[in-house]
C-alpha cells in the first residue's frame, strides 16, 4: 500500500485544518519545500499537495510554493486545489507534478475529466470528499445532495488513475479513518481508491491493509505525521 505524506498549503504556509474548517488551522511550518524534503528522505515515494486558497477561491493561488517543492525533492508529487481548466492542469504537468487531483470541477463536469484524461492519459485524480456520504465541494465549503458513490461510478471507464476518498468529518481529528465507506466505495467501482482523512496511528495502517483486498491502494497522511503520533518509517514497515 502507498502512503503519502499530505502537505497542505495555505497562503504559502505548511497547515492543517480541522474537518476542512478555513479558520481552523494549525500551522506547521512556513517552508513547505522543506517539510515535502523531510517526508522524502524518510522514505516517502509520492507527495499529496493542496493548494488550500486555491480550493476556497476557485484558481490555483500557491503556485510559486508547488514549483519550489518540485524543485526541492525528485520523488512524484500529485497537486490538487482549484484546478478547474486544462491550461491549469497542462501547467503543473509542464512544470513537473506527476498528477493533478479535480474536485469541484469533477463534479460539476464530469466531461472535463473525461477530456483531461484523453488527453493527459494516466495524469487525473479525482477527489471525492464527502460529509455524512454527501458529495462536498469548493474546499468543502458546499454540501451537495449526490452520494459519494454515485459521483465515483461516474468516472469508470474514462481513464482516471485513481479517486481520493476523504470523510470530511474524520480529516484532522486523529480519530481513525472511515474503513467501512471507504471499503464499500473501493469495492463498488473499479477504479483504484485512496483513502484520506482520520489516519491517526499505526494500527490505522494496519487497518487500512485489511481492506486493500477492495482496491485500496494508498492512504494519504497529514496531522498524524505533523504531531508525532505516527513514526512515518514504522508505517512505511506495516505498508509493506
Amino acid at each position: 500500500m502507498l502512503l503519502l505524506p499530505a502537505v497542505d498549503i495555505k497562503e504559502g504556509r505548511c497547515v492543517r485544518l480541522k474537518q476542512g474548517v478555513k479558520e481552523d488551522e494549525i500551522h506547521y511550518s512556513s517552508q513547505p519545500e522543506e517539510m515535502a524534503a523531510k517526508w522524502e528522505k524518510l522514505g516517502a515515494e509520492f507527495l499529496h499537495v493542496v493548494d488550500l486558497d486555491g480550493a476556497f477561491d476557485g484558481l490555483p493561488k500557491n503556485r510559486e510554493v508547488v514549483k519550489k517543492i518540485i524543485k526541492s525533492i525528485k520523488i512524484p508529487i500529485e497537486v490538487g486545489g482549484g484546478i478547474r481548466s486544462m491550461e491549469a492542469i497542462e501547467a503543473y504537468l509542464n512544470w513537473g507534478v506527476s498528477r493533478v487531483v479535480l474536485g469541484t470541477v469533477a463534479f460539476k463536469n464530469p466531461e472535463f475529466v473525461q477530456n483531461a484524461c484523453s488527453k493527459f492519459p494516466g495524469k487525473i485524480i479525482v477527489g471525492i470528499d464527502a460529509k455524512g456520504g454527501m458529495v462536498a465541494i469548493k474546499g468543502w465549503m458546499e454540501v451537495t445532495q449526490l452520494k459519494a458513490l454515485e459521483m465515483a461510478k461516474k468516472f469508470e471507464g474514462m481513464g482516471v488513475s485513481a479517486i481520493i476518498y476523504t470523510d470530511i468529518s474524520r480529516d484532522g481529528m486523529l480519530c481513525g479513518p472511515n474503513l467501512e465507506t471507504t471499503a464499500d466505495l473501493a469495492g463498488s467501482i473499479n477504479i483504484p481508491v485512496i483513502a484520506s482523512g482520520g489516519v491517526s496511528r499505526l494500527e490505522d495502517i494496519s487497518k487500512l491493509k485489511e481492506i486493500e483486498k477492495h482496491g485500496v491502494e494508498g492512504a494519504i497522511i497529514g496531522r498524524a505525521l505533523y504531531d508525532g503520533s505516527i513514526n512515518f518509517k514504522e508505517a512505511l514497515q506495516l505498508a509493506l
